[in-house]
């Protein structure tokens, strides 16, 4: 079939917006990467550029001699990155199955409440006395994991309605029919054919994970259990500290790289990311396209 010139004309102006949206999410990182690999004065004097005025991997050298630290905290940040998206895509899941059936006493009350906790919230203060006074968490592994998103109620209403919208009501009558139990029936058919949304969350629960910093900021005082975001942090604001005092003292800055170093955190910190999310990115696009159609 022949295309038109104005379906070819919508096409062309269709390529063009995609080609600027990618340019806009590549371009900075590609200019975070040129800023890191340059040298300290040129990033004073020339402002950051694509093409370094004068190549330097001081930043890097710097970070590589707290590698055992940023090692340490990179490690607990996968950790907490892995269990805390795999507990929030478990919860959220299970919670939104049986939001699905009809059956479930106090469906809309419960409901309701989720709905009601998208909203409002106690406050960082209350939260913090709750978790420090009532769970005791701070200082442990746990402050990382539990406050603010081992249970997302967005994630919920989500895959709550891609569940119903996606998954054919007679499946689960089948299955029931068959014998099967809640459990065999959310492992056998609500699992597998929810995949696209629950990778999609997951993604999104593990991008939270991976760039909280509020977290450690709140509740870890112990280096030992910094993770990447609070640990890179705490360098910079440890570079500020040690400049300023070196300033006051004797009027001359400390020869550390204080801008490029900024980059280079920010890329080691974005890095790992960019490897994973190639992997993840069919089912990801997946579920955004089935939530569109069946929306």
């Amino acid at each position: 079939m022949i295309k038109s010139k104005g379906f070819k004309l919508y096409q062309l102006i269709i390529n063009i917006i995609l080609i600027l949206v990618t340019l806009s999410t590549v371009i900075p990182l590609v200019l975070l990467f040129m800023s890191s690999i340059s040298s300290e004065s040129s990033l004073i004097a020339h402002g950051y550029s694509f093409l370094p005025k004068e190549f330097s991997l001081e930043a890097y050298a710097y970070i590589w001699q707290n590698r055992g630290t940023i090692f340490r905290a990179y490690g607990i940040t996968i950790l907490i990155t892995i269990f805390g998206t795999l507990g929030n895509v478990g919860l959220s899941s299970m919670m939104a199955f049986a939001l699905t059936n009809r059956k479930l006493p106090f469906r809309r009350i419960i409901s309701f409440y989720i709905f009601f906790t998208m909203l409002f919230s106690g406050g960082l203060v209350p939260s913090y006395i709750m978790w420090t006074s009532t769970f005791h968490i701070k200082n442990t592994i746990w402050a990382l994991l539990l406050p603010n998103f081992f249970l997302s109620p967005m994630n919920v209403m989500l895959i709550r309605t891609y569940f119903v919208t996606s998954i054919p009501e007679p499946l689960y009558e089948a299955a029931e029919i068959d014998g099967a139990g809640y459990f065999t029936v959310f492992r056998k058919v609500v699992l597998p054919l929810g995949k696209p949304i629950l990778v999609t969350m997951g993604l999104f629960s593990g991008l939270t994970y991976w760039n909280d910093w509020t977290n450690g900021l709140y509740y870890i005082t112990n280096s030992k259990l910094y993770s990447i975001q609070t640990l890179l942090n705490k360098m910079i604001q440890d570079i500020q500290a040690i400049q300023a005092n070196a300033a006051a003292s004797s009027g001359a800055a400390v020869a550390i790289p204080q801008v490029s170093i900024r980059m280079a955190i920010a890329f080691v910190a974005v890095l790992p990311i960019l490897i994973i999310y190639p992997f993840l990115q069919k089912y990801f696009a997946q579920g955004i396209a089935l939530g569109a159609v069946k929306g």
